[in-house]
């Protein structure tokens, strides 16, 4: 199993899909990586040489802010936003959506509102006494 930016990458995905395990990292991201280490994008992580994995590790060890950096690194603007009290900054520290979504049906996800169990509505009749 490859090791890379400390995540262990799965070994039966393509090496492409692969690397979106790792924090920072997408589609289009692993693509350009992958065209500058001349790795097929088609390959099984479990098939790639030690060479590759090492090219692999050292491109994206220099070139790209991953995991625990990257999320320092938004936690620190958060924390900034916060501090200087500006709109986001206020937003963020009530719990509500950032980016100018209505908050009156959709914001559930955000305000921890999320309903557990699907029913038609109704609440059930009362038992008898």
């Amino acid at each position: 199993m490859p090791r890379i930016a400390g995540i262990n990458i799965p070994e039966n995905k393509q090496i492409e899909v692969a690397l979106t395990s790792i924090y920072g990292i997408g589609r289009s991201l692993a693509l350009k990586i992958l065209k500058k280490t001349n790795v097929n994008p088609m390959k099984k992580a479990k098939d790639l040489t030690e060479k590759e994995v090492s090219d692999l590790r050292k491109i994206i060890e220099e070139n790209h802010k991953v995991e625990g950096d990257l999320k320092r690194e938004i936690m620190g603007s958060i924390k900034r936003l916060k501090e200087i009290k500006c709109w986001r900054g206020i937003r963020h520290s009530k719990g509500l959506p950032v980016r100018g979504q209505k908050t009156r049906k959709n914001s559930r996800t955000i305000r921890k509102n999320i309903r557990r169990t699907v029913s038609s509505g109704r609440k059930a009749p009362p038992a008898p006494k």
